[in-house]
């Protein structure tokens, strides 16, 4: 055999073996990875969904319809007994209805399809969040993705994210049995800089019906006589001379002298007077100001303030959480 056509031949049989290696190599890790289980979840069936059940060959058992509260499918009455569906899929709901058709039908074959999955329970994200929304969820979709969706996290916040998970309105549940719908609650506090970090756990599925809160810091209102007054939010210790320099310090009409800070301890008013120079010279203790403090730098000529200016904590409720925009993720 000439020379040339035995290196023809050789090649030719590596670049099958070549290629018959790289094949097995994909098919097999696809072979050994297990299907995303997050991924199965969205495709179980929810509360809200719109399900239609078709028997093959007639139009007489055909149904559609939705889960009654307990999860069982509403207003099927061509059966004996009721069939749960919440959190089963497809195959598996249609090879339960196909088992309890069997006793009026012959060999029955049930195909079953979700239709609309649009009025599932809404997963929420507010709080210390440029774009606060309402976010239905059609696929797995994590927490980092939903914070970028927001427009990021806001200087407001205190470092830690808190998720509020109901657990029917989900397919979470690992012991959610037929017609004991699972009321049970799950909370779970994550530190952005873990998030940040990548640790493991700090980036979760969020998922249908989960209330998701970045926690604004506590804050301090700092008015009168500094130069640039604002709402400051307090994710350390912060003394009141610190809080003045963050304001850019006393301004020309600002009396160091006569600082009032007005605060409220449980029910009562008080006010704390400071005196910044006698602080500065280690005469005087440099106090801590505590969440939703007020600290006001007297001006000249206009006066010790007569009513004091609190501001109440604020927190989202159900009404405000249900006008927030929504987005969907599919």
């Amino acid at each position: 055999m000439p020379a040339y056509l035995l290196v023809t031949d050789m090649s030719l049989k590596f670049l099958v073996l070549a290629i018959w290696l790289i094949l097995s190599f994909i098919f097999g890790l696809q072979a050994q990875t297990p299907p995303n289980a997050n991924q199965i979840k969205e495709n179980l069936v929810h509360f809200g969904d719109l399900i239609d059940v078709d028997v093959v060959g007639s139009f007489e058992y055909d149904w559609r319809g939705t889960l009654n509260p307990e999860g069982f499918l509403d207003g099927m009455d061509k059966i004996a007994n009721p069939v749960y569906g919440l959190c089963r899929s497809e195959g598996d709901l249609a090879a339960a209805i196909s088992k309890e058709y069997g006793s009026i039908l012959r060999n029955p074959v049930v195909v079953v399809r979700i239709l609309d999955r649009s009025n599932r329970a809404v997963a929420f994200l507010y709080g210390a969040v440029k774009s606060p929304q309402r976010f239905q969820i059609r696929r797995r979709v994590l927490l980092n993705e939903l914070l970028i969706l927001s427009g990021g996290i806001t200087d407001m916040s205190s470092g830690e994210i808190r998720i509020f998970r109901p657990q029917s309105l989900n397919c979470d549940q690992k012991n959610l049995t037929a017609g004991s719908v699972e009321k049970a609650t799950q909370e779970v506090s994550i530190r952005i800089p873990d998030l940040l970090a990548g640790s493991e756990g700090a980036n979760p599925a969020i998922l249908s019906g989960d209330i998701v809160t970045v926690v604004k810091a506590a804050p301090v209102f700092l008015t009168g006589g500094v130069n640039v007054p604002k709402q400051i939010s307090l994710r350390v210790e912060t003394t009141l001379s610190r809080a003045i320099a963050m304001g850019g310090g006393v301004s020309k009409e600002g009396l160091e002298d006569k600082i009032h800070i007005f605060r409220r301890d449980g029910k009562v008013s008080k006010v704390v007077e400071a005196n910044l120079e006698k602080i500065r010279a280690k005469e005087a203790e440099d106090p801590v100001l505590q969440a939703y403090d007020v600290v006001e730098v007297e001006q000249k000529r206009r006066g010790t303030r007569k009513l004091t200016p609190f501001s109440e904590p604020k927190t989202a409720s159900n009404d405000l959480l249900s006008k927030l925009p929504l987005r969907i993720v599919d």
